[in-house]
């Protein structure tokens, strides 16, 4: 009733509308999935924060950019978002759908 029990929201962004923002230069994109899983492919630029060790202190300096939090499907990245929430971190994005939908989409792979 007050929006005591009211979850964090978390902001979502299609794999299209990251791709623009990676183009622009507006975004900086943090792949919170395990090494192994970050290392078999990714984001092109992406830095990895694997949710076993999330630290939203330890999230890179964004120098203005958008920080945007992926995984392979989006639940592990809204795990760190509730991290950053508990924390006081103005990161609240994430991808939708994770990694998967970025592939699903056609978008370019790195390795």
């Amino acid at each position: 009733m007050f929006g005591f029990s009211r979850k964090p929201a978390h902001r979502d962004v299609s794999p299209v509308e990251l791709q623009a923002l990676l183009r622009e230069g507006t975004a900086i994109v943090v792949d919170v999935r395990e090494p192994n899983e970050f290392a078999a492919g990714h984001i092109p630029g992406a830095r990895n924060l694997p949710l076993s060790r999330f630290d939203p202190a330890a999230l890179p300096d964004a120098g203005g950019k958008a920080l945007i939090l992926s995984c392979a499907g989006g639940k592990r990245s809204a795990m760190a978002l509730d991290r950053c929430a508990a924390s006081k971190s103005s990161v609240d994005t994430h991808l939708a759908g994770g990694f998967g939908a970025w592939t699903s989409a056609g978008l370019p792979v790195e390795k």
